[in-house]
């Protein structure tokens, strides 16, 4: 890749003409947003404008990544993506002390977890052509799961803690007494994965699916794609959820195993 090469640009920039058509639609919903006075029209040109700079930037650290095969780069974007989740995971559930390192490590073990698995059964061969999206799709899905989880889990304690405090009172452990909280926080946060597996294909063709199928590969060779990628998504979410319940809840309570109230109250 040249970036000195004019026929670069002159290709590049012929590429852009249908992106940059299609950005007539978000054109139509800000005038609709306009129209019914919703006051959305500038956030919708903003997030627009971002994701067109984002993805064009991404796309030529990516062309560079996949031009210098090399473990190293690899490793690179995989760890940018998990801090930028971390973060983004840790700004959802911000009322929870530590939220945006829980979410990185829950992020990066479940996520790495799966990866790993899949590199050693020889799902997928470790180059960045395979493992940088397929981590970016995981590490995607790992975020929403993981701030909805420990999101849930505080605001479910804190509506509960009286409660919890009965439980406590009565003899159970703090893991015994927030039992029902845990779950319920993982089974929101899962369901829309869970819902997803169940429907795909029935109500609308995945991302992955949809690009390898409009790049002229085999329906049947997509549909053997996504049936691997929903597993790792499946597999690496539950993971990545389950361990932030377990890595959040000592923030909860004090030493002595009483409910900390300032965790729980702050706003």
């Amino acid at each position: 890749m040249d970036f000195f090469d004019g026929s670069f640009w002159l290709e590049f920039a012929a590429g852009m003409v249908k992106p940059a058509a299609a950005t007539v639609v978000v054109l139509v919903a800000a005038f609709l947003s306009f129209y019914q006075k919703l006051g959305l029209e500038g956030e919708m040109v903003y997030a627009i404008a971002r994701a067109f700079l984002q993805l064009s930037v991404i796309g030529f650290v990516l062309q560079f990544i996949f031009t210098h095969d090399n473990a190293a780069w690899i490793l690179l974007a995989y760890f940018f993506m998990v801090s930028v989740a971390g973060y983004t995971a840790g700004q959802r559930a911000k009322n929870v002390p530590r939220a945006k390192y829980i979410a990185g490590a829950s992020i990066l073990a479940g996520t790495s977890v799966t990866m790993f698995l899949l590199v050693i059964l020889n799902v997928f061969p470790f180059t960045p052509r395979y493992i940088i999206p397929v981590a970016g799709m995981m590490v995607g899905n790992a975020m929403t799961v993981t701030g909805v989880t420990m999101k849930k889990l505080r605001d479910d304690l804190k509506i509960q803690k009286n409660l919890v405090e009965t439980a406590l009172a009565l003899g159970a452990t703090p893991r015994q007494a927030t039992h029902q909280q845990v779950k319920r926080a993982l089974v929101i946060a899962l369901s829309p994965v869970i819902d997803s597996a169940k429907t795909v294909g029935l109500i609308s063709l995945p991302g992955a699916m949809t690009g390898l199928i409009m790049g002229g590969t085999s329906p049947l060779e997509a549909i053997q794609l996504q049936i691997v990628v929903m597993n790792m998504l499946t597999g690496a979410s539950a993971v990545s959820s389950i361990l932030s319940t377990y890595l959040s809840w000592p923030s909860f309570f004090t030493k002595a195993y009483q409910l900390e109230h300032n965790v729980l109250s702050a706003d």
